[in-house]
């Protein structure tokens, strides 16, 4: 016989794996996305490219092109004659929607 007890942990536990599963599966999707991403180079043509897109915006888009820094480059300690720049990254919200059940934007 079953108890009430072993039914409430499996069904507990169907749960939690059809939960990881689907969160699973939608990571997974968006990782296809950013695969398949348009690789574009970045030159004079790019902010025409960039205007004419819907919305002007370019979703999942590879920039490939030579990178200045603006002031100086950092070098490594580790490795003698590589150098790299730090990315400025700007996050744009463009509509926050209340949510009444947590309380928050």
């Amino acid at each position: 016989t079953i108890t009430p007890g072993e039914l409430l942990c499996l069904g507990s536990s169907l749960a939690f794996s059809g939960l990881f599963y689907y969160l699973y599966r939608k990571k997974a999707r968006v990782v296809a996305r950013i695969q398949e991403a348009q690789k574009l180079q970045v030159d004079d043509n790019l902010p025409a490219l960039v205007s004419a897109a819907e919305g002007r915006c370019l979703p999942y888009v590879a920039l490939e092109g030579i990178v200045l820094p603006a002031q100086a480059a950092l070098t490594s300690h580790y490795h003698e004659g590589l150098q790299g720049v730090i990315q400025k990254r700007l996050l744009r919200e463009h509509r926050l929607i209340w949510n009444s059940l947590a309380r928050s934007w």
